[in-house]
């Protein structure tokens, strides 16, 4: 789950990661109000959207006095704030953060992240701060320096420490900078994230180190141990057609393709994908309605592709292992009949009584096209999706 960046800011004043004060604000006279509570003089004023890029799109801007900053805010809220990470339609910006400026002597970066090929945590830090770390890694990755964390015993001293002396950093800054990638560790775990990036860490004029921006990820499937964070979802922010399915308790991803997928599983929900791509379609999305399938999650899974106007065929591909093929296939007669699905319906039902399945298909009144093969239930629905 994704957080917005005062949400982030709240967490690290929390585990005592040193950042700039301040609040956010839905009206521009609450963005003044913030304002008056700051030490100023210099003030910044970021819309609140779930995308980098801010900056570059106008989302980020500079006041000198609490005037100008509500004059910007009455600006910044209600706009449609493009970025490279929200594509050409953007997003509507509801809220925004005034924080404290600070005078910038060198921008430095510093990221946590789970890597998966070592099952281990890795924190990262470069000394090309407000940067994409993506564009750093392919022109200059020999200024990304990493340290990989024993789970045993979590982040130590002394690669916090080596870290610091990657970035340059001397003296006092030194110490500074240990604290910061400690806490920002203990951050991390206590709150099970999946993400934890501070682009910028500042290094200030007056000598602080400080996290002007953070982006923090926390893990859907350990939120049921943090409810205070979990009130923290911002619906605007995420897909509509995804809120619904995370409602019907469907793992549900909106792609930009013309064939859509139901699949129980998924590892399966991937090979699907794939051969659709291999055989020359584009999937629509990736949608996993779970091992145990039945009417209620097969007709809920329709009524969230059906909802994509880009869709032009359906391909339902379940394996019969907890679930009995028969079953899943009254499910999809009863979840066709009752949504009046009006585009080609691929059906491919391998396992327990798959036999009897194919042929409830074929003697229902509707016209379902019964593949015998994964591979021959992609290529009838991407033919399908063509000819629609």
């Amino acid at each position: 789950m994704k957080i917005h960046e005062y949400q982030a800011k709240d967490l690290l004043a929390r585990y005592k990661v040193a950042t700039t004060a301040g609040y956010v604000a839905a009206t521009p006279d609450e963005a003044r109000a913030a304002a008056e509570k700051l030490p100023g003089p210099l003030y910044v004023v970021k819309a609140q959207i779930h995308a980098g890029g801010r900056g570059k799109g106008g989302g980020i801007r500079l006041a000198k006095s609490p005037d100008e900053v509500e004059q910007i805010a009455a600006k910044m809220l209600g706009m449609t704030l493009v970025t490279r990470q929200t594509g050409p339609e953007g997003r509507l910006v509801r809220t925004v953060c005034v924080q404290e400026g600070v005078e910038i002597e060198k921008e430095l970066y510093v990221g946590l992240v789970l890597d998966r090929a070592q099952s281990r945590l890795v924190m990262m830090a470069s000394t090309e701060g407000g940067v994409e770390i993506e564009q750093v890694a392919a022109e200059a990755p020999g200024k990304i320096f990493k340290e990989t964390v024993d789970p045993r015993v979590g982040l130590q001293p002394f690669q916090a420490r080596n870290l610091a002396y990657d970035l340059g950093l001397t003296g006092d800054h030194v110490k500074q900078a240990t604290s910061f990638f400690l806490n920002l560790y203990q951050l991390y775990v206590g709150v099970d994230a999946s993400l934890a990036e501070i682009n910028p860490l500042a290094i200030t004029q007056d000598g602080r180190l400080l996290a002007l921006d953070a982006k923090i990820n926390l893990d859907d499937n350990a939120l049921t141990r943090h409810p205070d964070l979990a009130a923290w979802r911002d619906p605007n922010e995420e897909d509509p057609l995804e809120v619904e399915a995370s409602t019907c308790r469907l793992n549900y991803i909106k792609l930009d393709g013309n064939v859509a997928c139901i699949v129980n599983g998924a590892g399966l929900a991937m090979a699907t994908m794939d051969i659709i791509k291999l055989v020359g379609g584009k999937p629509a999305n990736f949608l996993d309605v779970g091992g145990g399938a039945n009417a209620e999650t097969v007709r809920n899974g329709f009524g969230i592709l059906l909802s994509d106007p880009n869709v032009k065929a359906v391909l339902i591909n379940i394996f019969g292992g907890i679930v009995r093929c028969d079953r899943v296939a009254s499910g999809v007669i009863e979840a066709v009949r009752t949504l009046a699905v009006n585009v080609p319906v691929v059906v491919r039902l391998e396992g327990t009584n798959a036999e009897e399945a194919a042929q409830t298909l074929r003697k229902s009144d509707l016209e379902f096209i019964v593949a015998s093969s994964l591979e021959d239930a992609a290529q009838k629905a991407v033919a399908a999706a063509k000819a629609a």
